[in-house]
């Protein structure tokens, strides 16, 4: 694929009137694996990752209530903005509780650990850019 066809690809995708829908559906699924895994294989994670079984099990089902909400959003025939606003900062949280603990003395995660924390927080990150771009691209322009 030449630079020009994968950027205009790129492109195309950015500019899909479903951007929003679909970057919602990725976080729920993401969402849903993550909760999953931390909830069945806590006891399994904790020594692994050097992090409290308590800490992944509840998280993984704060995770999981969590998802309900952003499916909700995901299935309205027109997505509210505000929610999405929500959404964005809840994610934002999200990361900056996972930096937290690296930069923390509660938790002496493993190098898999940190390793664990560093991707969520990045892929989160990175949901979180682009559903701020998403939902500038629902919101009407100011007028003044």
């Amino acid at each position: 694929m030449s630079s020009s066809s994968s950027s205009s690809v790129l492109s195309s995708f950015f500019a899909s009137p479903q951007f929003l829908r679909r970057v919602l559906w990725l976080d729920a699924a993401s969402g849903v694996g993550t909760a999953l895994l931390q909830c069945e294989f806590a006891d399994t994670l904790a020594p692994l990752l050097g992090l409290p079984a308590n800490l992944l099990l509840w998280s993984g089902y704060l995770l999981g209530a969590f998802v309900l909400g952003i499916v909700w959003i995901a299935t309205r025939r027109t997505i509210p903005a505000g929610p999405v606003w929500l959404l964005i900062a809840v994610n934002a949280v999200w990361v900056l509780g996972c930096l937290g603990l690296l930069a923390s003395s509660a938790v002496v995660p493993t190098v898999w650990g940190e390793v664990f924390l560093v991707v969520q927080a990045v892929f989160v990150g990175v949901l979180v850019e682009l559903e701020w771009i998403g939902v500038r691209k629902i919101q009407p322009e100011p007028a003044w």
